[in-house]
């Protein structure tokens, strides 16, 4: 994945990675994942960058993950979570910066000054 700022302009955390980045002399290509979602290679590569599991960056406490009647106990596979995420980009957790073969998550916004080091 190169590098990128995946984005969401209504989030207030997202909003301030992105101002503390280019605060920092780092401008990045801004990927509105809402309304360009990732394919699931591209969330497997996130996943592998930041060194997580699929479901580390599902937003359980988002509304929708109740609607869709999931649970994070559901015994799920992860290529299972890939496919919920790329169906539904906003259990997605935001923001996620993309830099130099690394990836970190903004929140908070000054998690992502690891990767400029």
């Amino acid at each position: 994945m190169k590098d990128a700022i995946l984005h969401n302009p209504r989030c207030s955390k997202s909003r301030e990675t992105l101002k503390l980045l280019q605060s920092h002399g780092v401008e990045l290509p801004v990927i509105e994942y809402l309304q360009q979602p990732l394919s699931k290679a591209e969330l497997r590569e996130v996943c592998k960058l930041l060194g997580v599991k699929p479901l580390q960056i599902v937003r359980t406490k988002e509304a929708l993950f109740d609607e869709l009647g999931l649970t994070q106990d559901n015994g799920y596979s992860d290529a299972q979570w890939i496919d919920v995420l790329a169906s539904h980009p906003k259990l997605m957790e935001r923001p996620i910066v993309v830099y130099r073969g690394r990836a970190a998550i903004g929140r908070p916004p000054e998690n992502v000054l690891s990767l400029l080091a």
